[in-house]
């Protein structure tokens, strides 16, 4: 889970993970006196981009790797705002950054179902107009987010013909064909599978074959069964995410998984859900968890997995910074949460 609020705005961006396991913010307080002395104010602020490259396990023999794409995840989007893209494009730019990369479980290299495929979940939420975007369980598309945002901005353009109401979500093979229908272009499953996920889906499929072959008993099999997931668990990561601040204090997030190794066909994870994926919302007169502050953002990042990746840059910044958040050693995943953060300044533009 990664969060961000700001003086423009408030961004949670909930990554499987349980809306109430985020601290509340010092800075959170009420908007309201603040509302007539930033009535001639313009809330810039800068810019500002927080990535992940998924929670889960990270390995020290790729933790270069994990680094390096956060950071150009972070540059992406960062481009991006300085040549005058809002929020919502900036985000998707950086969650295309993170889906192209072979070390992370989406887009490219994504975990395999059951079946041996990959399937993708993605959503995409634009605080300003608080339009939402997502697809779920697609196959056969290099960059499920940008199919995600395509969605977010068909459905900004009004009504269809005949009065139809244009979709925002779409699963399985008829969000495959609306996308391409749009100008995304296809890509065969079997060239998104990596070295890496194809030896993961080999040898978890050597499992559940020799788990079948040795059941000999309820509690047995059981034993077995949770051995397995806690293998597969500590090797593999999970969804990642973005979220961003534009130059006119507009907010976005957006995430992206392969979802669960071995998943049934057809599966349709966290990613893609409304409210659970990401969030992003504007300040406004009835936000009362936007926050004052004019000169900072604070944000957090949480995990019950071994560990996550972070990046995180501010269009002041000359390079992204990065971190591997690992949970204490003698703690035990899934029942240890880790909560990390940090304050990068920004800048405030009056009018």
């Amino acid at each position: 889970m990664i969060g961000l609020s700001s003086y423009a705005g408030v961004m949670e961006s909930l990554i499987n993970s349980a809306e109430e396991q985020q601290p509340s913010s010092p800075l959170d307080k009420s908007w309201s006196n603040k509302q007539e002395s930033s009535k001639n104010q313009k809330p810039g602020v800068g810019g500002f981009v927080l990535v992940h490259a998924g929670a889960g396990y990270h390995s020290e023999s790729k933790a270069k790797e994990y680094k390096h794409v956060c950071k150009r995840a972070c540059q992406r989007a960062v481009d991006r705002l300085k040549a005058g893209a809002l929020a919502v494009e900036a985000v998707a730019a950086a969650l295309v950054e993170l889906e192209d990369s072979p070390f992370t479980n989406a887009g490219m290299g994504s975990n395999l179902n059951l079946s041996g495929q990959i399937e993708c979940d993605a959503s995409i939420m634009d605080g300003k107009s608080l339009h939402y975007g997502a697809v779920g369980a697609i196959s056969g598309i290099k960059n499920p987010v940008l199919v995600a945002n395509r969605l977010l901005n068909e459905a900004q353009k009004g009504k269809l013909s005949a009065g139809r109401i244009p979709p925002c979500f779409l699963v399985g093979r008829g969000a495959h064909d609306w996308a391409v229908s749009h100008g995304i272009p296809p890509c065969p499953s079997e060239k998104m599978a990596t070295k890496f996920s194809l030896s993961a889906y080999k040898r978890n499929k050597r499992k559940m074959e020799l788990a079948e072959k040795m059941d000999t008993g309820h509690n047995q099999t059981k034993k077995r069964r949770q051995s397995s997931e806690n293998e597969n668990g500590s090797g593999c990561l999970d969804t990642v995410g973005a979220v961003v601040v534009d130059l006119e204090g507009n907010v976005a997030a957006a995430v992206s998984s392969g979802g669960l190794a071995m998943k049934h066909p057809g599966r349709v994870g966290q990613a893609a859900h409304y409210g659970c994926g990401c969030w992003a919302e504007n300040a406004c007169n009835m936000n009362t968890y936007s926050t004052a502050v004019s000169t900072s953002v604070e944000f957090l990042w949480s995990h019950t997995t071994e560990s996550m990746c972070v990046g995180y840059m501010s269009a002041q910044d000359s390079k992204a910074k990065t971190h591997i958040s690992r949970l204490p050693p003698g703690t035990v995943p899934g029942q240890s949460l880790a909560i990390e953060g940090g304050v990068c300044r920004l800048m405030s533009v009056a009018e």
